[in-house]
């Protein structure tokens, strides 16, 4: 038995057998990455997509994911991937030269890991990220920040940002419906805030019935203020049916509404609306003067009041976050 110490599950792994992320295995009593620079395929995307509003806006990002995850989420919108333990789908091979050989070809500012979660892939995810950091390519996380005490400095020192799936604030739900814990998920978020330098927005997949209360809403949105600071990006996504609830209707957009205003009462200054036509909660507004500093149609950016400084260009209040020239 050897044991992975990647994450808080801290599986006991036999010689030839997996842990639950299915791609982690024991050979010669050695744990071993058996997607190591293995994908499934590439897309360019907009960084808001991932989502991060605030790092980088309007720019692309590469990106690219394996199998397997440590969660099993019965509500996984890429279950196809992320539950899969079918080596055969990863049908790409990129060495990290090649990933920023990529980047570089289609003038994308950063590289995403995403589509499963990074973390079980860490050894191939850090050497793509410090060969990135070294070429002056920025690189992304989309990840459900379950990952051990032990191994979160090592892991987000590499990455420039990260988006945290914060499934809910219910640890009940976590165990039913995640396969997981929700406490070491708030520990990450504590240790981004507090001991790194990583940037990170927070998103919140909204499921009728079983996340969605204006209760648990606002124990989440307190939390975020007491814990995070009140200038964290939010998304709140609408949920549609797939994998193992296909019997849940999609989120209502009041939904979404409804938590937004929560979020803003609670004292968040940028909550977001996800998945969804809304361009006012896909806007930026500035916290002082409430002008929109960043205009947002879905993807699209109309209009960007965000000077080179990090300002806002009608009162000069700061913008959290890593802006650049329009």
């Amino acid at each position: 038995m050897v044991t992975c110490n990647l994450c808080p599950r801290y599986c006991s792994i036999k010689e030839g057998a997996f842990g639950f992320c299915g791609i982690r295995t024991c050979r010669n009593g050695e744990i071993v990455l058996l997607a190591y620079g293995k994908n499934t395929g590439l897309a360019i995307d907009p960084i808001e997509k991932k989502p991060l509003n605030h790092f980088y806006p309007g720019s692309q990002v590469l990106s690219f994911g394996s199998i397997g995850c440590n969660f099993g989420c019965r509500f996984c919108q890429n279950w196809s991937t992320a539950h899969s333990r079918d080596l055969s789908l990863l049908k790409k091979s990129s060495t990290p030269e090649e990933i920023v050989d990529l980047a570089k070809h289609f003038q994308c500012r950063s590289v995403a890991f995403t589509y499963n979660e990074p973390i079980i892939g860490a050894e191939y995810v850090l050497d793509v990220a410090r060969l990135c950091r070294r070429e002056g390519i920025k690189t992304v996380a989309v990840s459900n920040g379950f990952i051990a005490e032990n191994e979160r400095r090592t892991f987000f020192d590499q990455i420039d940002a990260v988006n945290i799936d914060l499934k809910s604030f219910s640890d009940e739900f976590y165990q039913k419906y995640c396969n997981s814990r929700l406490e070491p998920v708030l520990e990450t978020l504590c240790y981004l805030a507090r001991q790194s330098t990583t940037w990170f927005e927070v998103t919140t997949l909204l499921i009728p019935t079983l996340n969605d209360s204006d209760a648990e809403i606002e124990l989440l949105s307190q939390w975020l203020v007491r814990n995070l600071g009140v200038e964290t990006p939010v998304h709140f996504s609408a949920f549609h049916p797939a994998y193992q609830l296909t019997d849940l209707p999609p989120t209502p957009p009041q939904t979404l509404f409804r938590a937004r205003e929560i979020a803003h009462s609670a004292g968040l200054c940028f909550v977001y609306t996800g998945n969804i036509n809304d361009p006012a909660g896909q806007t930026t507004y500035c916290p002082q003067c409430r002008q929109s500093v960043i205009s947002r149609n879905r993807y699209r950016i109309d209009e960007y009041n965000i000077d080179t400084e990090s300002c806002c260009r009608f009162c000069g209040q700061t913008i959290s976050g890593q802006f650049e020239e329009e």
